[in-house]
């Protein structure tokens, strides 16, 4: 069983984008958070909040200014931010975090069925811990997923309702990422 499913015990995952969400990230329910927000002097501070607090951080670590997708990053990610993981698109940089001894999300957009065959080819080829699918709000793709793959599936993107959540959830995601702070205390 994959690191990252045992660290799940809310199955909404807080993907934060704004720094003032920070705080409200914290008090949720969501003990996992996605951080996707933030550049070279703030996100050490970030991170360190948010684990003193008691929360698994993953940084998005396309989405933080001035980091390149380098090896030599990820070390110092790695080293001196300390998350417990990253999410990325590229799946160099999914090699380079598992050797720094990082769990990783691979993320992939799914805009047509050849965006999903080729995503989990690459996923199956890097083996990350998690994918995260997106758009979110895709219960059958979700669920065709989970039959294509070992790997666990979070869905992320375009959720806005319990609703949504709740069908990610019964079509076999591992856990929903959202960026609306109102669903970060759906009690699922």
């Amino acid at each position: 069983m994959s690191e990252i499913v045992d660290i799940v015990q809310s199955q909404i995952i807080a993907s934060v984008k704004k720094e003032e969400d920070i705080d409200i990230a914290i008090q949720s329910n969501a003990n996992i958070i996605f951080l996707l927000t933030g550049d070279l002097i703030t996100t050490k501070n970030y991170v360190k909040r948010l684990r003193e607090a008691n929360k698994e951080v993953f940084i998005h670590i396309d989405f933080i200014d001035g980091l390149a997708n380098s090896k030599s990053t990820i070390e110092y990610v790695a080293q001196k931010w300390e998350p417990r993981g990253i999410i990325t698109t590229k799946s160099n940089l999914i090699q380079h975090a598992k050797k720094a001894g990082l769990l990783t999300v691979q993320r992939m957009f799914l805009i047509d069925r050849n965006a999903l065959s080729r995503g989990l080819e690459i996923a199956h080829r890097f083996k990350p811990d998690a994918i995260e699918v997106l758009p979110g709000i895709m219960p059958s793709i979700i669920d065709e997923l989970t039959k294509l793959t070992p790997l666990p599936i979070i869905a992320g993107g375009l959720v806005s309702n319990e609703t949504e959540i709740l069908h990610g959830l019964e079509a076999g995601a591992l856990a929903i990422s959202a960026g609306s702070r109102k669903l970060w205390n759906v009690d699922v």
